[in-house]
């Protein structure tokens, strides 16, 4: 059996174009005055009228348009990859379709458009409900303006999450406590928190190097945040079930639990990664990442710029680095399949005695107290 069916198999599609860049994002993001939808909707078809016949024929489980800023695609281009899609792969009775989108007015005046189109799934980008840190962030909308769309997707839709940012300058443990009860008691199941990071190249990126990026929590602060944050989704029914990712059970995003379960993703759009499985082989595609370059890509034969081949190591190392995000962990059997070789014994008794992962039924799982420092544990695991 291929591995890929462990995790199941999606497509995602990459929208590239926003109204406005925010200061932390690096994110392959731009900003244009002007969009050809009817540009978009011919080159996205072309990238899956091309897609390899081994891809075909395989029941597809999640489409997840990402971006960027999916909202600012038309009801119409949404409607037509879908329908390509459709025209390709039998979809799963239970498909889910999500698209990411920004509470703007402009946006939220598209909901009724997507559900119309396929769509069932909303995820939506709110990031704060503190006006000030709103603009602090760089984004363009108000709490109000995020309540009021956050209402007409719930209107629209049975299944609406939306991601939150903390660790904000200024922000206290307090701080983030009162506003994730706010969250909390709006009608979700499904909220994705994630901690501020300075990523380089960002705009965030260049005023922390030039040290005016002030008033950022401590790490000690941002751990009990995190820690905060752990506790209160948990004793609101919604516990972690990723690092960054909480929902109620059953109301998990089956299109990221593709990547954390090393499934297969074919990934279209300027700058979009995929992970695709052939005559028992995986490959790691990517694609031009400016938009004009994957236009004139498309135009001439392919958006792809990159499909390389992964031994088997290269392989194991990405499911382990994958699955040991979710509370779930990862089947030592299946990574000894993919690896042809078991983890040492040793480091995994020692992360246990440390108390940083637990091995039960065969399952390696980071305990409460690893997650937070996964990277050290996978050093450990996958260096020696």
């Amino acid at each position: 059996m291929d591995d890929w069916r462990n995790g199941g198999f999606g497509l995602y599609v990459h929208w590239p174009f926003c109204q406005a860049k925010c200061p932390y994002c690096d994110f392959n993001s731009h900003v244009t005055a002007n969009i050809d939808q009817k540009q978009w909707v011919k080159s996205y078809n072309q990238e899956l009228a091309r897609t390899p016949e081994a891809l075909r024929g395989r029941v597809l489980n999640t489409i997840f348009f990402g971006g960027g800023t999916p909202s600012l695609m038309h009801p119409d281009t949404v409607a037509a990859v879908i329908e390509a899609a459709r025209e390709i792969w039998p979809f799963a009775n239970d498909i889910e379709i999500s698209l990411e989108a920004n509470p703007g007015s402009v946006e939220a005046g598209r909901f009724a458009g997507y559900r119309d189109a396929g769509v069932n799934r909303i995820s939506m980008g709110i990031q704060a409900l503190n006006d000030e840190d709103l603009r602090r962030l760089g984004r363009i909308h108000s709490v109000a303006e995020a309540r009021a769309a956050f209402d007409i997707a719930r209107s629209c839709f049975d299944r609406v999450s939306f991601d939150l940012i903390y660790a904000r300058q200024g922000q206290t443990p307090q701080d983030w406590e009162t506003e994730l009860q706010t969250a909390l008691s709006m009608a979700i199941d499904h909220l994705s928190l994630y901690q501020l990071t300075i990523e380089d190249g960002t705009a965030f990126g260049d005023r922390y190097a030039r040290g005016k990026l002030r008033d950022l929590p401590s790490d000690d602060s941002a751990a009990d945040m995190y820690q905060l944050t752990q506790d209160i989704c948990a004793a609101h029914g919604m516990p972690a079930y990723e690092i960054s990712n909480h929902a109620r059970p059953g109301a998990e995003s089956r299109h990221n639990q593709i990547y954390w379960r090393y499934g297969d993703y074919l990934g279209i759009g300027p700058g979009a990664h995929g992970r695709i499985t052939m005559g028992g082989i995986r490959y790691a595609t990517e694609t031009y990442r400016a938009p004009g370059a994957w236009l004139e890509a498309v135009s001439k034969g392919t958006g792809e710029s990159l499909r390389e081949s992964l031994d088997h190591s290269e392989a194991a190392a990405e499911l382990l680095m994958m699955g040991l995000r979710l509370v779930e962990g990862v089947d030592l059997d299946r990574y000894a399949s993919v690896a042809q070789a078991p983890l040492e014994q040793e480091q995994l008794i020692n992360l246990a005695n440390l108390g940083m992962v637990t091995i039960s039924d065969r399952r390696l799982c980071a305990t409460d107290q690893g997650r937070p420092v996964l990277n050290a544990i996978l050093r450990d695991l996958l260096v020696g």
